[in-house]
């Protein structure tokens, strides 16, 4: 049994059956979407390339034009002229009207405005303009010469929606709009962001192409150089050439701001602002910023500005620097920004990206067409007011007879067609005749007649060249150009600077000098060294750190806060950070735990000792030495990519551990190492090889049979440093010359630096200095002095010194660190002397 045949659908009844056609859901979409999208990009989103407007703007300028709202009328309702856009040409919401016209009002918004507002339009703070009724406007000079010559059929027409008016396609536009005043828009799919310049310099640019129409890029940035904002600021020289060449790419920019200072106080003064950035915004970020404390050291916010221009004052501690507050603004505001370059317009009915070249060509393609559709109309025009000329000369000439024909004719056709076969004249001809007032007729008439003929002779010879050269043309748009330069042109308002450079955390970070200290229970902390006051041999010293009744300084060494600080672990391990990432604190603080810090450290980890360095990736080495006497040198670059997780530094014998890392940028050094019973030795850095980080070392020194001895000092000596400075750990010490203890070779037990035991008790550490030093000496209880080296006497080798410290009691020196003045080049850890000296003349405390 075969199926029955499928039923065609039957229309309702009643209804049109012819008119129903069935489609597939999805092809339907598709065409659908596909038609609104080109809709909204040709027809609303997208500017026209060769007069810079979208459809509203185009409608708004057209509909001023036509109604008569020129800049030398009175302004007019703004609501009159939407209401004239709406009702003839643009059938969409009056407030998009309303919007698109303030914007062209904007002085803030477009770099020329092309209407002349009255009223409040809005404001750079982000105002909202006022209501339509409220606001007045009219045509801008600028933007009538957009619109010149629109009647003389230069441009295309269309219907408007409902087909009883024209409105033009594009206007004939004499000045570059699309390039002088940018334009912004979102479509389907695509968007255009194209930013302003400065019309004198536009004009330099085009005057250029139409003299060598194969000039380079790099040609024209010399005559235009980049985008000129309304709003000013600085623009980076980063992205131009890039946006130029491909029609993409990014702008930086910048707000322009300046330190000053007034009734004492220092201010920073933002007069400039970047361009669609709004005012009370960025003020209320800062405002969030200051107070949260990630903008530090302005203390009042003020809105100075007035109509004269933006005037944004932050006055700022006495001790902040404008230029590190200034960076932190330009890192977390908008007072720093980019601008994203999209030169994407119609061209053609289709939208594309376009280069500076081809949208100066384009312009000029687009003046081209106009100037000779203007000189074919007005060539057209003159040569029927000759025909009409000529005709008239005739009838002056045969006066009497046109008069007698005139009244001799029943009816103006039976005069005209006499007229016509009388003269042999046209039909136009004899109808301007018959039209002509008798005044005419005169003699002076005549000579007016004669000379208005001469004149359409050379005015029709004049507009034949043009059409027949283009270099007529061009000399045409040369003059053009430079008339709108000369009446519409100004000073550039943006200025191009070099390129921003690339802001770190660094940058808004004062490279200034500290002091590091570490507690053996592993908290550290940092504190100017500026708080450290020069004391005499023997003073007392200050708290530097809190610590816990059992815990103790263990480390102190001073840096800056760009350098890097290495931390060597008694695993043999390393891990990095900046000086500036380490808490600061107080001398009374109790800083923060290194666990916290160097959160991948292992179990059972610890920091056994840091290393202060300026550049990481400079020449030279790393040199170690464990308590054990193993020493290692290390080449400093291979420990340029430290992992957060740590990297391998040496490796250690079981129960072994680092007593101290030193950098040496130099080969040409000597290490010496002390121990703990007093003992040095010194031999040059060539007896140790460089080796690899994760390996062992070798013999440095030697230990006395001592119990308990072991390494308490390592460091690199020349002769730079002609002095070795010995301390104990009951504030004993003494300065010695270098060139006493005789060099021996790696391994030796070396020779005595300063007697042990008794008063003394043991040595601590050993310290190159100069006489010019100073030394930082840190107790277990966590006191500390600062003094000068020469305020200790020199002596030699095998005695017993001079009081350094005076300790409470129960109190021994756990630590020392030695201060150099140095210039911009020395190494890390050596600082300059501080600006408040203490009396080196002190008398010494007594000999034991």
């Amino acid at each position: 049994m075969t199926e029955p045949a499928p039923v065609e659908p039957v229309p309702p009844p009643d209804s049109d059956g012819d008119r129903i056609h069935l489609q597939p859901l999805e092809r339907e979409m598709h065409r659908s979407y596909i038609d609104y999208a080109m809709s909204v990009i040709v027809g609303r989103a997208l500017p026209e390339g060769r007069d810079g407007l979208k459809p509203v703007h185009r409608r708004i300028l057209w509909s001023m034009w036509e109604s008569g709202a020129t800049h030398d009328r009175p302004y007019r309702k703004s609501a009159r002229t939407v209401g004239d856009v709406l009702g003839k040409y643009h059938p969409h919401g009056d407030l998009a009207v309303y919007d698109a016209l303030v914007r062209m009002a904007q002085t803030f918004s477009l770099r020329y405005p092309l209407i002349d507002g009255q009223g409040n339009f809005g404001s750079i703070d982000g105002d909202s303009p006022a209501a339509m009724r409220y606001t007045e406007a009219r045509l801008s000079p600028l933007a009538e010469e957009m619109l010149q010559d629109i009647e003389s059929e230069t441009v295309d027409w269309s219907d408007n929606f409902d087909g009883t008016l024209r409105e033009p396609r594009v206007v004939p536009s004499k000045l570059p709009n699309l390039l002088v005043n940018g334009s912004a828009g979102i479509a389907v799919g695509m968007a255009t962001n194209m930013p302003p310049h400065n019309l004198g310099e536009v004009v330099d640019a085009l005057h250029l192409l139409l003299k060598r129409p194969e000039a380079s890029l790099d040609e024209l940035m010399k005559v235009l150089p980049g985008p000129d904002f309304p709003t000013g600021g600085a623009l980076s020289t980063e992205g131009i050439r890039e946006a130029y060449e491909t029609g993409r790419g990014t702008l930086h920019l910048r707000g322009t701001a300046v330190p000053r200072e007034r009734d004492g106080r220092n201010e920073i003064v933002v007069t400039e602002i970047p361009y669609e950035v709004n005012k009370t915004n960025l003020l209320e970020l800062i405002a969030d910023l200051v107070k949260s404390k990630r903008i530090d050291g302005v203390t009042d916010l003020r809105d100075e500005s007035d109509r004269n221009g933006t005037s944004v004052v932050l006055e700022l501690r006495r001790d902040a620097q404008a230029e590190i507050v200034l960076n932190r603004i330009f890192e977390h505001t908008p007072l720093e920004t980019s601008f994203g370059v999209i030169n994407l317009c119609i061209v053609g009915g289709r939208p594309e990206v376009l280069s500076l070249k081809q949208l100066l060509e384009l312009h000029l393609a687009h003046r081209r067409t106009i100037i000779t559709r203007r000189s074919q109309f007005e060539l057209r025009k003159a040569e029927e007011r000759l025909h009409l000329l000529e005709g008239f000369l005739i009838a002056i000439d045969h006066i009497e007879e046109v008069i007698k024909i005139i009244r001799r004719s029943k009816d103006a056709a039976a005069a005209e067609t006499s007229l016509m076969g009388k003269f042999l004249l046209s039909s136009e001809q004899a109808k301007a005749i018959l039209d002509m007032r008798l005044v005419r007729l005169t003699g002076l008439e005549r000579e007016a007649v004669q000379k208005e003929k001469e004149e359409k002779e050379a005015l029709i010879q004049r507009l034949r060249a043009i059409l027949t050269s283009p270099a007529e043309r061009d000399a045409l748009i040369t003059a053009e150009l430079a008339d709108l330069k000369h009446r519409f042109g100004d000073q550039r308002r943006t200025e191009i600077v070099p390129e921003f450079t690339e802001r770190t955390l660094e940058d808004l970070i004062p490279d200034t000098d500290v002091v590091v200290l570490v507690t053996r229970d592993g908290y550290i902390k940092r504190l100017p060294l500026d708080q450290y006051r020069r004391q005499r041999r023997g003073g007392r010293g200050l708290v530097q750190m809190e610590t816990k009744e059992e815990d103790i300084v263990i480390r102190t060494f001073v840096t800056r806060t760009h350098d890097h600080v290495l931390f060597f672990t008694n695993f043999g391990r390393v891990y990095r950070l900046k000086a500036y990432e380490l808490p600061e604190g107080s001398r009374h603080s109790k800083g923060k735990a290194l666990i916290n810090l160097l959160e991948r450290l292992k179990e059972g980890e610890r920091v056994q000792t840091l290393l202060p360095v300026r550049d990481i990736e400079s020449e030279g080495d790393l040199f170690f030495a464990t308590r054990r006497g193993i020493v290692k040198r290390t080449k400093l670059d291979e420990f340029q990519n430290i992992r957060t997780s740590g990297i391998q530094a040496i490796l250690l014998e079981e129960g072994d551990e680092l007593v101290d890392v030193a950098h040496i940028p130099e080969p040409e050094v000597e290490i010496i190492l002390a121990t703990h019973a007093g003992q040095l030795v010194r031999f040059p850095l060539s007896d140790v090889r460089p080796m690899g980080r994760a390996t062992y070392g070798v013999i440095g020194v030697r230990l006395s049979g001592e119990k308990g001895d072991h390494v308490v000092a390592m460091s690199p000596v020349s002769a730079e440093y002609p002095y070795l400075l010995s301390l104990t750990s009951e504030g004993y010490g003494k300065r010695s010359e270098t060139k006493d203890y005789r060099r021996t070779s790696r391994g030796a037990k070396g020779v005595r630096t300063i007697r042990t035991g008794g008063r003394n008790g043991s040595v601590v550490a050993v310290l190159p200095t100069t006489n010019d030093s100073e030394i930082l000496v840190t107790t277990q209880n966590g006191i500390t002095i600062r003094a000068a080296v020469k305020g200790i006497r020199s002596q030699d080798r095998n005695t017993m010194g001079v009081r350094v410290i005076r300790l409470d009691e129960g109190d021994t020196v756990r630590d020392a660190v030695a201060l150099t003045t140095v210039t911009e080049d020395a190494p890390a850890g050596s600082l300059p002397p501080p600006a408040d000296g203490g009396d080196d003349d002190a008398p010494e405390t007594q000999e034991a």
